[in-house]
């Protein structure tokens, strides 16, 4: 027995504001603790770009677990190249066009990446074995 996969989303939905909303509040305490060389001034968009990206790439990765598991596993695999390319395009343009903030940046859209990587991995989990209960 399948989820619903559109409540199932609506479900991950709500869980990924409110980790981006602590996440948030956790970049807001080391903004005003640490020097602002350290703090890159594009990390409100940060956020907005890996919120907006796990949310896609989550969506068509539930969308395809209701069906072959073969087909489930050449969408992660899709998903996680398409993401990890359009990453790596972000990162050059934005370190090309700002070479003087590039350490914080490298460093807040790491942090941020491994944040969001472990969220949708826990909640893809979660997902399956709820789906195949």
């Amino acid at each position: 027995m399948f989820l619903n996969t559109s409540s199932a989303y609506l479900n991950f939905l709500k869980r990924i504001l409110i980790f981006s909303f602590i996440l948030g509040l956790i970049a807001i305490g080391v903004a005003f603790s640490a020097p602002p060389r350290y703090i890159t001034p594009a990390l409100p968009w940060l956020f907005i770009f890996f919120l907006s990206a796990t949310l896609a790439g989550y969506y068509v990765i539930s969308r395809s677990a209701g069906k072959k598991f073969i087909r489930f596993i050449n969408a992660y695999l899709v998903v996680t190249v398409v993401k990890l390319a359009l990453f790596v395009g972000v990162i050059f343009i934005y370190l090309f066009k700002n070479r003087q903030d590039a350490a914080a940046f490298a460093i807040a859209f790491l942090a941020l990446y491994l944040c969001y990587l472990v969220f949708e991995v826990v909640n893809l989990v979660s997902f399956f074995k709820i789906s195949k209960q």
